[in-house]
């Protein structure tokens, strides 16, 4: 008998949440969202994230369209390409990824892009979601970026361009639904400084964050 696989899809919205800026830096909505559709092994995705200050259009959005393959337990290799509406001038980018759980179980995503003009940049992400309870969960995570070009248009410096790091403590009223606080800390470092700061902002921020989780 020839045996079928089975397809499924889901919806995630890791963050959904509004941060109150601290010693004089804005308040920032925020979004990071990912949705998927195949099987156990071949995927696709599309991802998208950004920030909104109050008073201003979007400083940042992106989406991404992926495809995934399987690469081992708890491992997709993914590609595919991005593009990035803010902030101006757009950008488009391929994209090749590595995501799953590193030993642990911390959550990683791990990208690799290349822009319309050649620019090389990556980004690092990893959380961790402790179980305080079966339904407070405490989340510890980093993003790092970092170019191999300055690209003086965006704002971007050679080597690391920004880390921001922080925790998220979220209570599940059910799978769907988890509201959530927490604590953001942002740092730029070279040309990404300056440019915030020409921009009237500081290279250095923290937040207190509130937000909801959504999975469906």
């Amino acid at each position: 008998m020839a045996s079928h696989e089975l397809y499924y899809g889901a919806v995630l919205f890791e963050k959904l949440e509004w941060g109150i800026g601290l010693n004089g830096t804005p308040n920032i909505a925020r979004w990071d969202g990912q949705a998927w559709y195949g099987t156990d092994y071949d995927k696709v995705w599309v991802k998208t994230q950004g920030e909104l200050e109050r008073g201003r259009r979007a400083e940042n959005a992106e989406v991404q369209l992926l495809y995934s393959r399987l690469l081992g337990y708890y491992w997709d290799l993914q590609a595919g390409v991005r593009y990035d509406a803010r902030p101006l001038p757009d950008r488009t980018y391929g994209v090749i990824g590595l995501q799953g759980l590193a030993p642990g179980l911390f959550e990683v995503d791990l990208q690799a892009f290349v822009s319309e003009r050649g620019d090389l940049s990556a980004r690092l992400e990893a959380s961790y979601d402790l179980y305080v309870t079966q339904r407070l969960v405490f989340q510890p995570n980093v993003e790092i970026n970092v170019a191999a070009q300055r690209v003086r248009e965006l704002g971007v410096n050679s080597g690391v361009s920004d880390v921001e790091a922080g925790f998220r403590l979220r209570y599940e009223f059910t799978r769907e639904v988890a509201p959530y606080v927490g604590v953001n800390y942002t740092r730029r470092f070279g040309e990404a400084a300056r440019y915030v700061r020409d921009e009237g902002g500081k290279a250095e921020s923290f937040e207190f964050l509130t937000g909801v989780r959504l999975y469906f």
